[in-house]
């Protein structure tokens, strides 16, 4: 009777723990959104008219050794058997093989993929660095209506950075800084000094809707009944702001950061584009072009998966940072 009863009491009070149900909820959200996220990766490509054979041999290949080639890749096959296939491969770890060079598509994401990051990386940590202290130094300063032109400055400066597309502002980088100025590489990834402009080219965007939203929430935690608290204990203000201000700020910036960080992931595509950057998105546009189904689908679930965990990551900070909410959600 004990040990039937054990085992019983030991999953109630799994079940009963408001963490393990975050943890198995956001497990099975991502698991649903990777499933419907490589599901439309397959159909998107499969739809688009066009014929990647006949695109990969040329429009002078005989009729013959297309069909041939259609039928050894599986094109031939009902799109569900196509479907089928490819979630079968998934499973085993196989993302497929390039139509075009033959290689084997994880080979070609892994050696795309390292540039990709870091300039996702750089740029949202550049963003972060200078958009914190910004927004609370701004908050400080603006406060109680205080320095109306500062406010003001600040407000419209940061919507204009905000606005600017990353492919349009990427451009009047490379024509002031490469072509005029010559002080920097005008494409490739050759040495330091060409990361500038295009981590400048998708953190600046982004570094300015930070700097907004902190400026905001620090502006309304500071009329917080805490806030004034510690300033009657006369904390000093480096205390008041650091422990008391800045943490309860956060939590509204690191939910819109993930979001920004999501749209910085997909922005490197067109970035990487624009200064030649030897990354995923050069590689998904070419192969869009060419109809290179396998490493569509793959830089695609890449990407999204990219995605999708920023997001995770995301909940799990604001989880830690208020952990009351996550009780209440569950």
């Amino acid at each position: 009777m004990t040990s039937a009863t054990a085992p019983s009491g030991t999953l109630a009070a799994l079940a009963d723990n408001a963490w393990l149900r975050f943890a198995a909820r956001r497990l099975g959200r991502l698991l649903v959104s990777v499933w419907v996220l490589l599901t439309f990766a397959f159909l998107m490509i499969h739809l688009i008219p066009g014929d990647p054979v006949r695109a990969a041999l040329g429009v002078s290949a005989p009729a013959e050794l297309v069909e041939a080639r259609r039928e050894a890749l599986g094109l031939t096959d009902p799109l569900w058997r196509q479907y089928a296939d490819y979630l079968r491969g998934l499973l085993h770890g196989d993302l497929g093989t390039s139509m075009l060079t033959g290689m084997p598509v994880s080979q070609t994401i892994g050696e795309r993929l390292p540039a990709t990051v870091e300039l996702a990386v750089l740029a949202f940590g550049g963003a972060a660095l200078v958009s914190v202290p910004l927004g609370l130094l701004m908050a400080v300063l603006t406060r109680g209506g205080r320095r109306r032109p500062v406010e003001l400055a600040f407000t419209s400066g940061s919507v204009v950075l905000a606005v600017v597309p990353e492919f349009l502002l990427a451009v009047g980088l490379v024509y002031v800084f490469s072509v005029e100025l010559g002080w920097a590489p005008v494409a490739m990834r050759q040495g330091a000094d060409s990361y500038v402009l295009p981590v400048l080219a998708l953190a600046v965007g982004p570094a300015a809707i930070l700097a907004r939203i902190l400026r905001v929430e620090t502006l309304g935690v500071l009329q917080a009944e805490y806030v004034r608290t510690a300033r009657a204990k006369r904390l000093p203000d480096p205390k008041v702001y650091l422990r008391h201000v800045l943490p309860n700020a956060l939590t509204a910036t690191i939910t819109l950061g993930g979001l920004l960080l999501s749209t910085m992931v997909a922005g490197t595509v067109l970035v990487e584009n624009v200064f030649a950057w030897p990354g995923l998105g050069g590689t998904i546009v070419g192969s869009i072009l060419a109809k290179d189904y396998p490493v569509v689908q793959g830089v695609v679930l890449v990407y999204g998966l990219g995605v999708l965990l920023v997001n995770l990551l995301v909940d799990v900070a604001l989880a830690l940072l208020d952990p009351r909410s996550t009780i209440r959600e569950s």
